[in-house]
């Protein structure tokens, strides 16, 4: 039965004659669908939000990088359904729906549970399962295998791993297949089937030891960067607390080619991975009674230097005598990185919030990429920059420094700017942020 199985499904992939099932057709879904079709496999996309499937539909792409050609490709070789009926028609099954985390910042699985428990009754013997959503070490296996392990012989007749995406928002959505590809399997037969299967479509496959290994790896890739922007963010505060600039001190240590590489500060963190994958190995670490410091310090200042930046607009606010209440603010930038339209987490909006709170009612912002996705009612939106509107400001702060920016005319008719990203040199009328 064993190498029925096995045979029967790598014929499958290999002849190209399997139908992949795509559960979440989000950040990571979309671009996954896409790939996978234009190497010659058959898509049935699944997607609670019926939203996005009649967008599908219509050939209407609804994430800015990705075109409407390429949502016209996977609608005319693909089917999108908002049941998971026809889960029992998928060969492959990948699972990228979304892992954020609760109110109290502990891990919220409530996605992949929900997903689980959706697609168990149509399950068949001979289907690979992965799942490519982030989580702490030991999800699959916790979450995937317990609730079908009475069903099939895991390895034998139904295979089971885990891969993480390593998609970056606004750069490789459409190359995702020069990326190498992590993947894992439960047992020797199930690594078999899923780096089989992979490498149709991406160029380098990765084979992890075990899944735990891979889970844990992928949180490993972003915690490594949420904890040198943090310790980086507090480098930006102890250098202008010495009235030092951050990019000129960056500047002469990134001479040094061996022992150092270049982290840039910024207003905060966002997008998903960052500000809410390390809370995942966070909330393993602790459950396993050991409590993982650097993870938690290097979340707490990320969250420091947002408050930094308030300091900072309100205290030019009372050095001119301008009260909280009459004072205008305009906040360049709205995604958590440039050139994109991404909002999640946007550091953006959460000075927003702190500044309302503290008394500041005139908030404006400029984002070609982004602001009619921000639901803040008290802002206004500026559509476009002209220097009677710059000049109308008393702070200018620049959060994301999209290229679409006119930066001389910025610098010629603000009065002050704050500037997170580096963009200006400091002198009379730009101060770091």
């Amino acid at each position: 039965m064993n190498n029925l199985f096995i045979k029967k499904t790598i014929n499958l992939i290999d002849s190209k004659n399997c139908s992949v099932g795509i559960i979440g057709l989000g950040y990571v879904g979309l671009p996954l669908s896409i790939l996978f079709v234009k190497n010659n496999f058959k898509i049935i996309g699944f997607d609670v939000d019926k939203k996005k499937i009649a967008k599908i539909k219509k050939n209407d792409s609804y994430i800015e990088r990705i075109s409407n050609k390429d949502v016209g490709l996977i609608n005319k070789k693909g089917k999108f359904y908002s049941n998971f009926s026809n889960i029992s028609k998928c060969d492959i099954i990948v699972i990228c729906v979304p892992t954020p985390l609760k109110n109290n910042y502990d891990p919220d699985l409530s996605f992949i549970k929900r997903t689980i428990n959706s697609i168990k009754k149509f399950l068949k013997k001979g289907q690979v399962l992965i799942l490519e959503s982030t989580s702490y070490p030991g999800t699959t296996k916790e979450e995937i295998y317990q609730k079908i392990k009475d069903k099939f012989k895991i390895g034998e007749e139904f295979f089971l791993g885990f891969s993480s995406e390593r998609i970056d928002p606004g750069v490789n959505e459409n190359s995702i297949q020069k990326i190498p590809k992590v993947v894992s399997g439960y047992s020797e037969n199930c690594l078999k089937v899923i780096s089989n299967f992979y490498s149709k479509s991406f160029n380098k496959i990765v084979e992890s030891k075990s899944i735990e290994i891979a889970e844990f790896s992928k949180l490993l890739e972003n915690i490594y960067r949420s904890i040198n922007i943090g310790f980086i963010n507090e480098m930006k505060i102890l250098a202008d607390k010495m009235k030092l600039d951050i990019f000129d001190v960056i500047e002469v240590a990134n001479t040094k080619p061996y022992g150092f590489r270049r982290f840039f500060p910024g207003p905060g963190i966002g997008g998903h991975c960052i500000p809410v994958d390390p809370n995942y190995l966070y909330w393993k670490s602790v459950k396993i009674g050991l409590p993982a410091r650097f993870i938690k310090l290097s979340a707490q200042t990320n969250i420091l230097v947002l408050n930094f930046i308030m300091k900072k607009i309100l205290k030019n606010l009372k050095s001119k005598k301008i009260s909280l209440n009459k004072s205008k603010v305009l906040i360049l930038g709205l995604s958590y990185k440039k050139n994109l339209d991404d909002i999640r987490e946007s550091a953006s909006v959460k000075l927003i919030n702190k500044l309302f709170k503290k008394g500041v009612k005139n908030i404006s912002v400029h984002d070609p990429y982004a602001e009619d996705k921000i639901l803040i009612k008290k802002i206004q939106k500026i559509k476009s920059l002209n220097s009677k509107v710059i000049k109308s400001f008393d702070i200018v702060v620049l959060m994301t420094d999209h290229d679409l920016f006119d930066y001389d005319l910025i610098k010629n008719y603000a009065k002050l700017i704050i500037d997170c990203r580096g963009r200006f040199k400091v002198n009379s009328n730009v101060q770091r942020g």
